[in-house]
């Protein structure tokens, strides 16, 4: 790319990404699409087993990317109103006023979100979409950018309660990192050891305001027709395979077209390739599934499911008019 915004803002995703690269070994492309899901304006859902990153990748971002950064930790008695805020008496005033809660940040870190009852998940609901809260009629905006990194242990583990559909939907990627390689994890010991304490600090990239222009440039990325009527395809694909009850919504063609936008951004480019769309389609279409109830102490998962749309819809060849500008 010329220097152009577009270029400017990728160079930027580059720095970014090697700044968490230090602190979050070997996860080059997990951590990718991460800030892809942020880029395209979207809320991430961190799914692993414990010790494997997740709460170091959000708060690495948070740090990277100068945003207001808060934690929530997800408890079984955890209240809504310790999420929202809430009116408090103050007796100087002789009046109510309206004390913020985490939700009133630029990131905020929703920690084992599926720790804590559906109840309590929904009062992030109003906030992930609406980008406001309301505490008693009264409706607050949150300021841009605001963004959610949710983590979550897998549902396997005793203490957890499964997310709801409506708000598993919310979230434009769930995405897991994994375990490392031998050398990798050999790679996250021997820094610790070196750097003599636990906790890691990371220089900032950017800000609030450096993010929202990288968003803004995001938004002039070309997408082909072609590319587009390729991640509607996909979505719909999802809806007639023999092993799902229900497929992806809209919002879910949507989402990966735009999630493949931001990834084309910080794989440096202006515009949008079917790769990139394929690149994202896990992290955006699977957590979107419901599998048939027979299946589900089987080996089919969203994953599967997705890999197998990926085979059998015809991926567009690349056309002339989707080069640079």
């Amino acid at each position: 790319m010329t220097n152009t915004p577009l270029s400017d803002a990728s160079r930027s995703c580059s720095l970014i990404l090697d700044r968490v690269g230090e602190a979050v070994i070997g996860k080059r492309h997990p951590l990718a699409l991460v800030l892809s899901g942020i880029l395209a304006g979207g809320h991430v859902l961190l799914e692993d087993f414990p010790g494997l990153g997740k709460t170091l990748a959000a708060r690495s971002f948070a740090q990277t990317l100068g945003l207001d950064f808060k934690r929530a930790q997800f408890t079984p008695d955890l209240l809504p109103s310790d999420l929202t805020g809430s009116f408090v008496y103050d007796q100087r005033r002789g009046d109510f006023e309206f004390r913020r809660g985490p939700l009133f940040t630029g990131l905020l870190l929703a920690d084992e979100i599926n720790r804590t009852p559906p109840k309590t998940q929904s009062a992030l609901l109003e906030a992930m979409q609406e980008r406001q809260i309301t505490v008693e009629g009264q409706t607050f905006q949150l300021d841009a950018p605001f963004h959610v990194i949710a983590t979550a242990n897998p549902v396997e583990y005793e203490g957890t309660y499964p997310l709801p559909e409506a708000q598993l939907d919310r979230f434009l990627m769930r995405i897991s990192f994994g375990y490392p390689s031998p050398d990798e994890e050999w790679d996250v010991v021997s820094r610790r050891i070196a750097r003599r304490r636990e906790e890691q600090t990371l220089e900032a990239v950017t800000d609030a305001r450096g993010l929202l222009a990288i968003q803004a440039a995001v938004e002039e990325v070309t997408v082909d027709p072609d590319v587009s009527r390729y991640c509607v395809a996909l979505a719909t694909a999802t809806r007639a395979h023999q092993h799902v009850l229900v497929g992806s919504s809209p919002r879910g063609a949507l989402g990966l077209t735009l999630a493949a936008r931001a990834f084309a951004v910080v794989s440096g480019r202006d515009f949008v390739t079917p790769e990139d769309a394929k690149a994202v389609a896990h992290a955006v279409l699977a957590h979107r599934l419901t599998l048939k109830p027979e299946l589900w102490m089987s080996t089919v998962t969203g994953g599967t499911v997705v890999q197998n749309v990926l085979a059998s819809v015809h991926t567009p060849s690349a056309r002339e008019a989707a080069v640079p500008r």
